[in-house]
This record gives structure tokens, sequence and C-alpha cells, in this order.
């Protein structure tokens, strides 16, 4: 038995592409369905029932009109508000970007000393907090809101002096604890990794969630009903609930070519 459908996956906006392209690399047979919900982010700011009525939006439209087989939220601010809601009344997988983040951070740190910075709703719900404290791990957890840098990426903008002088100021809590190992816990801030690796130092180590996260698809597929035959070559479809022809240009620059044409969302 093997099933052909797409996974689902969605995010605020561009971040979850890096995502997205750990899941293609790892799964190259599978389909896959990107909605960046452009038009309403970023979901930081907003309240977390807000963003939780997004994702059961989105994740009702990927059922609906596109007969996904799994969803992948790659969304920290969605995932904290939403994964457990989801899990719990959508008829296939759900999985979240948090947890798998959180294996990499643990298994990444020496000291035990760790951080992780994310948008101010994923930090002050609390989902990295608790995801940490349930490892069990003894480890010294350092968490900093980084507000402003999601809006540096969605602009395309990773590397100027402006993202630098916002980053010595949003880190210094994460570089005062003396963290030896950082979680990106937001999808967009890979992309600014560069700055970040630099103004925290070499010898800090930067997780991010998404490849993690493509090992967890993975292994909801692997074996079961759900995978898709691996002789195929699967296809990718982008959409956009803002500007499409903005989303394309600069989520080709951040993701690659395959970003050629997004299409619009119909709430958009």
């Amino acid at each position: 038995m093997s099933d052909a459908r797409p996974i689902g996956m969605f995010d605020s906006g561009f971040g979850g592409l890096t995502v997205a392209r750990a899941v293609i690399d790892l799964l190259p047979h599978e389909d896959l369905v990107y909605v960046g919900d452009t038009g309403r982010y970023p979901y930081g700011p907003r309240p977390l029932d807000e963003v939780r009525q997004f994702a059961h939006e989105i994740t009702k439209y990927l059922l609906d009109e596109h007969d996904v087989k799994l969803v992948v939220i790659a969304c920290n601010n969605a995932a904290a508000a939403a994964l457990d809601d989801l899990q719990a009344t959508v008829g296939v997988p759900v999985i979240g970007v948090i947890e798998p983040g959180v294996r990499s951070l643990i298994a990444a740190t020496r000291s035990g000393r760790i951080g992780v910075i994310a948008t101010a709703g994923t930090v002050a719900s609390g989902a990295y907090q608790r995801a940490v404290g349930a490892t069990g791990a003894p480890v010294e957890l350092t968490c900093a809101a980084c507000p402003g840098f999601v809006e540096f990426v969605e602009r395309g903008d990773t590397d100027s002096d402006g993202v630098h002088v916002l980053a010595e100021r949003l880190l210094a809590p994460v570089r005062a604890a003396a963290v030896d190992t950082l979680l990106l816990g937001c999808t967009h801030y890979p992309y600014l990794a560069r700055t970040i690796s630099d103004v925290m130092g070499r010898d800090v180590v930067l997780v991010s969630s998404a490849d993690e996260t493509a090992f967890d698809a993975r292994d909801r597929l692997d074996g079961s009903d759900l995978a898709a035959p691996q002789s195929r070559v699967g296809t990718h479809r982008f959409f956009s609930s803002g500007d499409t022809t903005s989303f394309s240009t600069v989520g080709g620059r951040l993701f690659g070519p395959e970003l050629a044409r997004a299409e619009t969302v119909p709430w958009a």
C-alpha cells in the first residue's frame, strides 16, 4: 500500500521554507503543499488564540482543498498555539517544530547551559520551557524574545548593519548566560544564522529544528500506508495569502528556483 497524497505545511511566511527544504531533500518522492500566511504575518505579536484560529483555518484548507495526508506546522508560534488542538481534532498526523528542536538542542550541548531565541509570543507561551523540562535533562535554559527578526527576513534583509545592531541588543540575555548551544526557535531565524553567529561567537553552536522535523515526518511515513512510492519524483506547490509576486521573488532567493511561482490562497 502507498499514498501519493501530499504533505501539507504552513508558516506565517517564509520561515517554514527552511523546514520545507529539509523535507524535500529527505523525502524527494513526496509531494508538498506549502502555505505562507504572509498576508497576516507576523504571528509573534498576535494573541495565541488568534494564531490558533489561523492554524485551524489553514489546516482545514490543506485538508479540504489538497487532501493532505500529514500536516507539518512549520511555525513555532502556531505550534505553541495549536499543535495539541490539531492533533486531537484532525484525522491525519500533525507534527510541529518545537519538540524536534528541543531534542537537537539537548543533544548538542556540552556545558548544559542552553538558550532559545524565539518570537515574543512563543517565549510567552512557555512551550519551549515545558518541552525542555519534559526531557528531564540536567540543563539550564535561558530564553530571549527577538521581535523584529521576522520582519527583516520577510523583507529579504538578512545581513545588513541594521539587523546586526538589532541582534547585538536582543541576544544580550543569552550571551550573558554563557550558553554554549542556541536553538533558533523561529523558522525564520536560520536565515539570520550568520549574523547571529557573529554576535554569539563561533564557539556557540546554533541549532535549527528543520532537519529534526523532517526526520519526524519521515518516521511518520516510512513503513506505513501513508508513504508515497519511492520510485516517483515529488511535486511542490507554494501558496501565499499576501503578494504572490513578492513571495516568489523573496522566497526564491531564500529557498531556490523551485519557488518560481506562488499561488494565491482563498482568504487573501
